[in-house]
């Protein structure tokens, strides 16, 4: 499982270093493998143990390709999805087209989601952030049945 929030820098063969706690979530898991791929609602990488990977992969193969927008999110998640290794240093070289779709340079945000991490450049996630607590973040769990049940 992942979570928390997690600033790393990308060096400049594009690669950048799993933080050790990350690291010890996927060893506790026994996931050495990743796939990362894009996100289609934001301008950011998402990051899964192989094993979490499949089983998405398999849903999105499931999804009629005579639907339009089935065969558009297979081709943008399925279509983009690389795989990926921690060398011996406990770094990852993301995909040149990948981190340019995300805008990513030197200064990185990691925020762990349970079964996958989001990666986001630093400053594409400060200004996401200010704007979604700008939209009054807290109000969305007042007026939503999906989160009734819910007590944080």
């Amino acid at each position: 499982m992942f979570r928390g929030i997690n600033s790393v820098n990308l060096d400049a063969k594009g690669r950048m270093a799993l933080p050790a706690r990350l690291r010890e979530a996927l060893g506790e898991r026994g996931d050495a493998s990743l796939v990362v791929t894009i996100d289609t609602r934001e301008r950011c990488l998402l990051l899964y143990p192989l094993m979490e990977w499949e089983v998405i992969q398999a849903r999105l193969e499931s999804l009629s390709n005579m639907r339009r927008s089935a065969r558009l999110v297979q081709r943008l998640l399925i279509g983009h999805a690389t795989d990926v290794e921690l060398d011996g240093n406990g770094r990852l070289l993301l995909p040149a087209m990948l981190r340019e779709f995300a805008g990513l340079s030197k200064k990185l945000v990691l925020l762990g989601q349970g079964n996958k991490i989001e990666i986001w450049a630093e400053d594409l996630w400060q200004k996401r952030l200010k704007e979604w607590l700008d939209e009054r973040a807290g109000d969305v769990l007042d007026d939503s049945d999906d989160f009734s049940d819910l007590s944080v």
